[in-house]
């Protein structure tokens, strides 16, 4: 079967699933960012390995199960944790749930992650809303002849997170009283950290934040014309950058600090929508 057959089976499995809901917004949570899909009210669950050619999650602290239902009064459909290319996923299997998502009538994806700090006057707990990013995975979910049947095959990532999304973003934070920054991400593959000298460079380059997910699914949601709004929480601070020697159990320990203020802003967010 073809990468567009695969996504309408998955599609009407998982409609099935969902019986009435009808998501408009997709919601991608991050390493220790995972409970705010427990605020999703009249929720169905439905883990990835029960959906046809989902591949399953298995990144510490991500649960790996869509959960579908009402956020701030806006029907969602919310992946509680999400793939990454270090596990040994292909890009385009990383992408398939946002494709999945296009598929399902969903227009807007947020998705979200843990990130290092680059930007020396970041601190760790800041949130930064992405406001461009540079993809150093040295992969593309678009490489291929199937993605060509999906969308055209050459598109631009020109504000490829979306303007009025991030000025609604930043509304709501200063509404709320939740500092937040704006910044550029930059994405590699992983699972290892980044050493000094190459946080170094990727300052130079103009990053201020630095993971191992994201890129591909925002390239996946523009190539079929969805709006993008990324926000990172500064789990800690970049390797090198104050004396920094990050640590997977730091990442956790500093969402479960910021879970209140994460789970307000994301929720005014899609409320405003």
């Amino acid at each position: 079967m073809s990468l567009k057959d695969n996504l309408h089976e998955s599609a009407a499995a998982l409609r099935q699933r969902l019986g009435e809901r009808t998501p408009v917004v997709g919601i991608i949570l991050g390493s220790g960012l995972g409970p705010l899909a427990d605020q999703i009210t009249d929720a169905v669950k439905v883990p990835f390995a029960e959906v046809p050619h989902m591949k399953r999650s298995t990144a510490s602290g991500h649960v790996g199960q869509f959960v579908c239902g009402s956020l701030g009064g806006t029907q969602v459909l919310c992946m509680q944790g999400r793939l990454h290319g270090y596990e040994g996923h292909t890009p385009q299997e990383v992408a398939y749930p946002v494709w999945l998502m296009h598929e399902l009538g969903i227009g807007t994806l947020i998705t979200t992650n843990a990130a290092g700090a680059i930007n020396e006057s970041y601190q760790v707990g800041d949130f930064c809303i992405m406001k461009d990013h540079i993809n150093f995975t040295g992969r593309n979910p678009v490489v291929g002849t199937e993605p060509d049947e999906l969308a055209m095959r050459f598109f631009s990532l020109y504000e490829a997170y979306d303007p009025e999304l991030r000025a609604l973003a930043r509304r709501v934070a200063e509404e709320r009283g939740i500092p937040v920054r704006e910044g550029v991400y930059l994405g590699l593959l992983g699972p290892s950290f980044e050493t000094p000298a190459e946080i170094r460079a990727f300052r130079s380059w103009g990053a201020d934040t630095v993971a191992m997910s994201v890129c591909e699914e925002v390239i996946a949601a523009r190539h079929v014309g969805m709006r993008v709004l990324g926000i990172s929480l500064c789990s800690n601070m970049a390797c090198g950058v104050e004396g920094a020697n990050p640590s997977d159990e730091e990442v956790f320990q500093v969402a479960q600090t910021r879970e209140g203020d994460f789970c307000t802003l994301i929720r005014e967010v899609v409320s405003s929508l």
